[in-house]
């Protein structure tokens, strides 16, 4: 069966984004005041006056959240926004509502519980009229913070224990909403120390790749396949395809577990990861920084001579005189 690959845009979002309050304390230098937010905003004149749908779903205090990206967007300077709050599936399937996605430049999944939005949403309207749009509008997004991220993929991680020691069945997984495969995603990555649960579900689902968003960081995937980070922090990517010895398979619950040959990549702002062929894919200005390098130090080198040959003058033969 030949997958379809969707013309749209995804983008995943490791929560605390920068919201211009002063919350986001980093010392990257590289550091940009709502540079998350802004991949949002339409990048061509005829979308200008599309909306940007935010759904709340995920949070159980919605009003909240609602006020907040208000005033966040407004300080952006951007206000073609609305918001969409259905607390269970028959508001899900809603003509008007169905009518605003398909209006709609993009469509963002705040956070909140990823299991809350995942079974509200599930198979309605609201939820096929996202994905229909994300497979055949090159100029659509769709993005999710938090549980926002983490309910995208298709098998999704809902709990799971942080703990010192990687422990035996302290995960589970449930259905996501589907807009990418062959993945599990997890969010405020290295702030809550979420690189056991996130390895083990790796490991239970090895044909997976594993994504760790960190905080005001965001993955942004084109084609369903390459993507690239964005912010100030780190995408862990976790590729257990290699994996050799681990005791998963016999071990007690709660009893720790032990992995070889766990493949683990860091991206940072620029840095790419193709996903069908799991492969690093360097940045633009990293691959320019080398090469640049490689030549200064070929100019710096100093050159070989050819050091002339001293011919040496034959020594006479001592005459060997009988014994």
């Amino acid at each position: 069966m030949i997958q379809k690959i969707p013309k749209g845009t995804l983008m995943l979002i490791g929560g605390a984004e920068d919201k211009g309050d002063g919350n986001t304390l980093t010392r990257n230098r590289e550091y940009e005041r709502f540079e998350i937010l802004q991949e949002l905003l339409p990048k061509k004149a005829g979308y200008r006056k599309k909306k940007i749908e935010i759904i709340t779903t995920a949070s159980t205090v919605p009003i909240d959240i609602h006020y907040m990206y208000k005033d966040t967007f407004k300080k952006i300077g951007y206000n073609k926004i609305g918001f969409l709050n259905m607390s269970n599936n028959k508001e899900a399937n809603k003509p008007s509502f169905v009518k605003r996605i398909k209006n709609a430049h993009a469509v963002f999944f705040t956070g909140g519980d990823q299991f809350r939005l995942s079974t509200i949403l599930g198979s309605t309207d609201v939820a096929s009229a996202v994905r229909e749009k994300y497979m055949k509008d090159k100029d659509f997004i769709v993005a999710g913070t938090s549980a926002g991220a983490m309910a995208m993929s298709g098998l999704m991680l809902y709990e799971g224990e942080s703990n010192e020691a990687m422990l035996s069945q302290t995960v589970k997984f449930s259905s996501g909403l589907g807009f990418i495969n062959g993945c599990i995603v997890d969010t405020h990555f290295i702030k809550r120390g979420r690189f056991g649960r996130l390895a083990q579900s790796i490991i239970m689902n090895p044909s997976c790749i594993g994504i760790g968003l960190g905080e005001d960081t965001a993955l942004i995937i084109k084609k369903g396949n390459v993507a690239e980070c964005k912010g100030s922090g780190m995408v862990i990517i976790i590729d257990g395809k290699d994996v050799g010895h681990t005791n998963i398979a016999y071990a007690e619950p709660d009893a720790p577990l032990c992995i070889e040959n766990l493949r683990v990549h860091i991206l940072s702002k620029g840095n790419g990861y193709d996903l069908k062929d799991r492969k690093f894919i360097p940045s633009k200005r990293d691959i320019k920084a080398e090469r640049l390098t490689k030549q200064l130090n070929a100019k710096k080198r100093p050159r070989k001579t050819k050091k002339a040959s001293v011919k040496q003058k034959k020594k006479p033969r001592k005459s060997r005189k009988g014994a």
